[in-house]
C-alpha cells in the first residue's frame, strides 16, 4: 500500500508496503493489537526509528512489509520496554514531529477505509446526498463568523456536504465523524481530503488533542437532539468544545436544540447567542449557536 505521506516520513519508496498495527484512531488510543504483538514477539530483520514517535519493523513472513508501531497517542506507553531488542536492527532514524505524523497516519487510515480494508463488503454504493442550496446558505452565514487562516475542527461531518461551504470559503478544516461508512463514501466521492478527515467517537477527542488545540470547533446539523439522547449529545458537545480556543459554532434543526446547547455551554463558561437562520425550506441549519469563551 503506497501512501505518499507515510512512505515519505519513513524514507521509503512508494512501492514498499507499510501497515499500521492498529486499524483506527480509537485503537491507537487503546493499543489492543500492539499489546498482543509485543507479548508474542516479532522476528524482524530491520527497524526504522521515528524519533520519539514509534518504530517501523521490517517483516519477511508471511509477506514482505513494514509494520509501524506507535504509542505516542496512548496513555499506555508500552513500546519503550521492548525497544532495546530492536536497537541492533535499526538501519536509520527519521526525524519527525506530530505535525508530520498525524496527517500521515490519518491518510493511512482514510485510504485504508476507502479501499474497504476494514470491512467485508460495502453496502453504500451511491454518492452522498449533495444539496447545493444548503452549501450556498452556509456560505452566507459563515464569512462574518470565521476569520481566514485559523485552525478549524469540524465534528460530525457526515459525508462532507456541509464541509464544501468551508472549502469554498478558503478554509481547511480537520473533519471527523464516528460513522466510518459516511466518511468512506465522502472520500470515494472526493468530498473530503484523506489527510484531513478521520473516524472517532467525538467523546474521545480530548484524548487525542490537548485543550484549546483549534481556534474554532464547529458542527453542522448536530443531532437530532431530543430528551432521550440529550445526555449523549451534551457530552459530545462539551468535550469537543474543550478543544476550541476562540469560538464554537453548532447548527441544528430546531430552536429547542439550540437552546439546550446554549444552556449547557453557558454553564461551561461559554458566552454566546442563538442565531435564527430559518428559510422557507425549513430543513438544514435552521438555528445556530455561536459562542466565545468567557475571559
Amino acid at each position: 500500500m503506497g501512501l505518499v505521506l507515510l512512505n515519505r516520513l519513513l524514507g521509503l519508496g512508494e512501492e514498499e508496503s507499510i501497515f499500521l498495527a492498529e486499524e483506527s484512531w480509537q485503537d491507537l488510543l487503546e493499543l489492543p493489537v500492539t499489546r498482543e504483538i509485543l507479548q508474542e514477539g516479532l522476528d524482524t530483520d530491520a527497524c526504522i526509528e521515528v524519533n520519539d514517535l514509534g518504530y517501523a519493523l521490517h517483516l519477511s513472513e508471511p509477506a514482505e512489509l513494514w509494520l509501524l508501531l506507535t504509542d505516542i497517542y496512548s496513555s499506555k506507553k508500552i513500546l519503550q520496554e521492548h525497544a532495546e531488542k530492536w536497537r541492533s536492527k535499526i538501519i536509520k532514524t527519521m526525524q519527525a514531529n506530530d505535525v508530520d505524523f498525524f496527517p500521515a497516519l490519518t491518510e493511512y487510515f482514510s485510504n485504508s477505509l476507502a479501499a474497504e480494508l476494514f470491512c467485508e463488503s460495502c453496502s453504500l454504493k451511491e454518492a452522498p446526498l449533495y444539496v447545493e442550496e444548503r452549501i450556498e446558505r452556509l456560505m452566507q452565514l459563515l464569512p462574518s463568523i470565521l476569520p481566514k487562516d485559523e485552525s478549524i475542527l469540524e465534528i460530525c461531518c457526515g459525508s462532507g456536504t456541509a464541509t464544501q461551504a468551508l472549502f469554498r470559503l478558503g478554509q481547511h478544516p480537520l473533519s471527523m465523524d464516528s460513522d466510518r461508512c459516511d466518511l468512506c463514501l465522502a472520500m470515494k466521492s472526493e468530498l473530503l481530503d484523506p489527510k484531513r478527515c478521520f473516524v472517532l467517537d467525538a467523546r474521545l477527542l480530548p484524548r487525542l488533542f490537548p485543550a484549546r488545540s483549534f481556534n474554532t470547533v464547529l458542527g453542522f446539523m448536530v443531532g437530532l437532539i431530543d430528551d432521550f439522547n440529550w445526555p449523549l449529545w451534551r457530552d459530545i458537545l462539551l468535550k469537543a468544545s474543550s478543544l476550541a480556543k476562540n469560538r464554537v459554532l453548532f447548527t441544528v434543526y430546531t430552536q429547542k436544540e439550540a437552546e439546550l446547547i446554549a444552556k449547557a455551554l453557558g454553564e461551561a463558561g461559554w458566552k454566546g447567542r442563538i442565531i435564527d437562520n430559518r428559510d422557507s425550506k425549513g430543513i438544514y441549519d435552521q438555528w445556530a449557536y455561536l459562542a466565545a469563551k468567557e475571559g
